[in-house]
């Protein structure tokens, strides 16, 4: 199979709606793994003895390595200079793995350092989507495609939470992650047998390519790329929040049973998914009919994370049905945000710097995966509720919608001369 490196495409061969569908079921799996360990967190809080402020540490695990691969440029220069495909199939296998031995870990530095792997293998995953979509897929195609990878990465929080509290109320933690580990591999053997291939997955392969990659420097000058990572920390820390402390927050604080929990917790996530997808592909049909880029994009993410911010109301609504429904609107407003963030950057980068690019704004965004799920626990221990928590949540995404829309500028490929 041939891999088509043109952006300016109007159209998707079928190969390429193939690759798309392994990339939402890589994302999928990517956060099925990297959010399952929120679901146990209160089973292995209790089997380890650790307090709220250690199990915040351990949630927040993962981003360290998984922001600083990407932040200090290792992730997105394997991504533009090597085989992306390849590359993504390696950084798969690697954070699978530490998923299935994390059911094995005894011990606290065990299972912290596990989390550090887990983090490296899917520090490459974003850049590598990045790469392949702005080499893949047009403008007008990209909101629903990404819509689709950030759908994936939506429901593998639901279903883990869902089938996660059921699961492991029934069998216990750590033969779900040995399991979760183990299935997830087999994702491999269709990507080895579909996954792109020609001159579109590596500079090295195509050399003129090799002078067109922007270096660091070059893309740390661009106005754009400093706020669209301002924005994606924001963005992020709101994000990182539901994924690391909302199954605790039902459990421990509104006092939901396991499979209460997973029912609401999935249903938040859920909504976030087909809110994305709808989204992305609104956004899509906008463009296709002559709006700009620009317009529509940050219009969709300034209002997407504006409206986000009502969820500061939830812990004050006493009515759990009515602090549920107020978490469900949340959830979708957030939705109109993601299904557009990676399209602007995949334009404002182009498809040579995609990967380096999205490597730095990624990196630097997930800090918030250290900051939130940290902050969070350290809040309810000093207070001992979650009202400042979601409050904090909620101001973040404010600044980031402003970020979006006041600090990005035209949404159109960057000028790295």
């Amino acid at each position: 199979m041939t891999f088509s490196a043109t952006a300016g495409r109007t159209t998707v061969s079928r190969t390429a709606w193939l690759i798309l569908a392994l990339l939402v079921i890589s994302g999928f799996l990517n956060y099925f793994d990297r959010s399952n360990l929120s679901v146990g967190a209160i089973d292995i809080q209790r089997e380890l003895g650790l307090d709220n402020s250690q199990l915040g540490l351990l949630l927040s695990a993962f981003f360290w390595t998984y922001a600083l691969m990407q932040l200090l440029g290792a992730a997105g220069w394997l991504v533009d200079r090597f085989n992306v495909s390849w590359i993504l199939a390696g950084g798969f296998f690697l954070w699978s793995g530490a998923t299935a031995i994390t059911g094995t870990a005894r011990v606290f530095a065990v299972l912290f350092a596990l989390r550090l792997l887990l983090g490296i293998g899917e520090s490459i995953a974003y850049p590598s989507y990045s790469r392949i979509l702005a080499n893949s897929y047009p403008e007008h195609r990209r909101g629903f495609a990404n819509a689709a990878i950030d759908a994936g990465t939506k429901l593998g929080p639901a279903l883990g939470t869902l089938l996660g509290g059921i699961l492991m109320a029934r069998y216990g933690w750590r033969a779900f992650f040995v399991v979760l580990g183990i299935v997830s591999l087999s994702w491999l053997v269709p990507w080895l047998l579909w996954m792109p291939r020609g001159l579109g997955v590596s500079a090295r392969e195509d050399p003129a390519a090799i002078s067109a990659v922007p270096g660091i420097p070059a893309i740390l000058r661009q106005r754009s790329a400093v706020f669209s990572a301002l924005g994606l920390f924001c963005s992020n820390y709101y994000w990182y929040f539901l994924l690391t402390w909302l199954p605790p927050y039902l459990e421990s604080a509104r006092h939901f049973s396991k499979s209460r929990m997973a029912v609401f917790g999935s249903l938040a996530y859920f909504l976030i998914a087909a809110s994305a997808v709808f989204s992305g592909w609104l956004s899509d049909r906008f463009i296709a009919r002559g709006h700009t880029p620009t317009r529509i994009r940050k219009g969709f993410a300034g209002l997407g994370l504006l409206f986000s911010a009502i969820i500061a109301g939830v812990p004050l609504i006493s009515h759990p049905d009515a602090a549920m429904a107020l978490l469900m609107a949340a959830c979708l407003a957030y939705g109109l945000f993601s299904s557009n963030l990676f399209a602007i950057t995949q334009t404002l980068a182009g498809p040579h710097a995609a990967g380096k690019w999205t490597s730095l704004q990624n990196g630097f965004g997930n800090l918030a995966g250290v900051a939130a799920p940290w902050f969070t626990g350290w809040v309810v221990d000093r207070t001992g509720h979650f009202s400042l928590a979601f409050v904090t949540a909620a101001a973040v995404a404010l600044c980031g919608a402003v970020f979006f829309v006041f600090g990005i500028g035209e949404i159109r490929q960057a000028d790295f001369s």
